[in-house]
């Protein structure tokens, strides 16, 4: 096996740094200087809970603002922060009891409801309304046309898993059918994937964030479409928690809801270099210029909703999607599965301050 390049290791070990971003679990535990507080006003004690997240990505940079910032304090909560590798490990934590409120794709809130969960898992907020992943060439193609990955070697993602959805629906949105016009590579490791790309293998390739950058700053790939604006105003990460968990902590959710709102807020009216200085402390692997890059690119496709109200169609649609790639048995109730109680009261809250 021939030995990589100190270009291309660097390649792979930023390709790497959504997982290796969140090895640790992080909370937003005060310290003894947050503590101190004046005899008149004794500070009240704050709420343990543990959000277990898909994976620590700057894509979620509304969620770090709040953190950085500390709003979950400030609604009377401690929140420690565990990334779980996946959704199917953010959600068997939340099946086990390890953690309280998961973050990952509402579409494994509908699997689990279609597999008879008897206390399903309700979404209460929408993070993200836009897909994280870009198409990269090996060459500018300032007149790229889906049509042009037509009988093309293209690196995908995993069957099933949520990127390689959002890839084949926009495929055969663009009367391209993904088994016969073109091949898609599916077994290299999610983290990998720009790795491999970087040592010639496929003609394009799908990356999250930081790949697609990275490939971009090595010279080793062009950004060529956004999967996000392709595919629509998709729900791809939202908030959940067992319905019987919301049932008794409506409080806590809310207050949960209001620190995230408070996240949005900022990310709206922030530039990309003001959100990168904010959340670097959640990204200490990468400097703030690529943040910075990363968080522009993600804002410039509108990516973050001004609210966390998840809407029907959103729903519908990701439904669409996963009835799209045959992974749907049935439709699931928008009803049953998604409360927009919290997100709205949120919403309100922050409509008064502005008044």
């Amino acid at each position: 096996m021939k030995k990589r390049t100190c270009s291309f290791l660097l390649i792979l070990s930023l390709s790497l740094f959504l997982l290796s971003g969140c090895t640790a679990s992080k909370s937003t535990t005060p310290t003894n200087a947050d503590q101190t507080t004046s005899d008149a006003e004794p500070q009240k004690p704050l709420t343990k809970v543990t959000l277990n997240e898909v994976a620590h990505s700057i894509f979620y940079a509304p969620m770090y603002v709040a953190i950085e910032r500390g709003y979950f304090k400030d609604e009377g909560i401690d929140l420690n922060l565990v990334c779980g590798f996946g959704a199917d490990k953010t959600m068997t934590a939340l099946l086990s009891g390890d953690a309280d409120i998961g973050f990952m794709g509402s579409e494994s809130s509908i699997y689990t409801y279609n597999e008879g969960a008897k206390d399903p898992f309700v979404n209460f907020a929408q993070l993200t309304q836009r897909a994280g992943n870009f198409l990269v060439s090996r060459e500018e193609m300032p007149n790229f046309s889906w049509q042009d990955l037509k009988d093309k070697n293209v690196i995908g993602g995993r069957k099933g898993g949520m990127p390689e959805m959002v890839f084949e629906y926009i495929l055969k949105q663009n009367q391209l059918d993904p088994s016969k016009d073109l091949s898609i590579e599916q077994g290299i490791d999610f983290g990998s994937t720009a790795a491999a790309f970087a040592e010639g293998q496929g003609d394009f390739t799908i990356e999250f964030e930081p790949g697609a950058t990275t490939l971009e700053q090595e010279g080793k790939g062009t950004v060529v479409a956004s999967l996000g604006e392709s595919s629509g105003f998709v729900p791809y990460t939202a908030f959940c928690a067992k319905k019987s968990f919301i049932g008794k902590n409506p409080d806590l959710i809310q207050h949960f809801t209001n620190a995230l709102q408070k996240g949005m807020n900022d990310v709206s009216s922030m530039t990309a270099e003001e959100i990168a200085t904010v959340i670097e402390p959640q990204f200490p692997e990468t400097d703030r210029s690529t943040i910075t890059t990363i968080v522009s690119r993600y804002a410039n496709q509108d990516t973050w909703k001004d609210n966390l109200i998840f809407e029907e169609d959103s729903f519908t649609l990701l439904q669409d999607i996963l009835e799209s790639a045959g992974e749907l048995t049935q439709r699931a109730p928008y009803e049953t599965l998604v409360t927009t109680k919290f997100a709205k009261e949120a919403a309100h809250t922050k409509h008064n301050a502005q008044h």
